[in-house]
């Protein structure tokens, strides 16, 4: 049992890392340190979801602090472009619509009182956008001619994302 209850934190400092790598990533200004950081941050993300669900050590901590780690990484870094020259602004509010969104719906969710509260669980459309994310900010430093292209699906799969979630949240309180 306690060798489970350590087991169960494996995942909870792997999200961790994200929020250490978001920090690198602002004091590098190597494009091989910076990419290396955004593959890690991609592996990162894999591998706390893969560990806590392949080693039955999911947590209410663990579901909450995964999503946070992965936006305030992706934040840091397409915000760490703008103020580079790396991204321009339309660029920048695709890049976080999806984020955006999920945010102003959180706060409707909260806000309107008759609204039944449940349980929010990551879709693989939200997942899809999250790599879509950060092979565009891979782009921006070694493949510039691909970001045009990456932000136009990142755009749409947001878009996706968004009804989807929506969608789901919809059902989920309907039962």
């Amino acid at each position: 049992m306690h060798a489970r209850r350590g087991l169960r934190q494996v995942p909870n400092w792997i999200s961790v890392s994200r929020l250490v790598m978001a920090g690198a990533f602002v004091g590098s200004d190597a494009t091989e340190s910076r990419a290396l950081l955004i593959v890690l941050a991609a592996v990162t993300d894999f591998l706390d979801g893969y560990i806590a669900r392949r080693a039955r050590v999911t947590s209410r901590w663990g579901a909450l602090l995964d999503p946070i780690a992965d936006r305030v990484f992706v934040l840091t870094v397409v915000s760490t472009f703008l103020f580079t020259g790396g991204i321009g602004t339309i660029g920048y509010f695709v890049i976080i619509f999806r984020d955006l969104m999920t945010a102003v719906g959180f706060l409707v969710a909260r806000i309107i009182p008759w609204l039944r509260p449940v349980e929010f669980r990551a879709r693989r459309s939200g997942k899809v956008v999250t790599v879509l994310q950060l092979a565009t900010f891979l782009a921006i430093m070694v493949r510039p001619g691909w970001v045009a292209g990456l932000l136009a699906a990142v755009f749409i799969v947001s878009c996706w994302a968004v009804a989807d979630y929506t969608v789901a949240l919809w059902h989920a309180r309907a039962q």
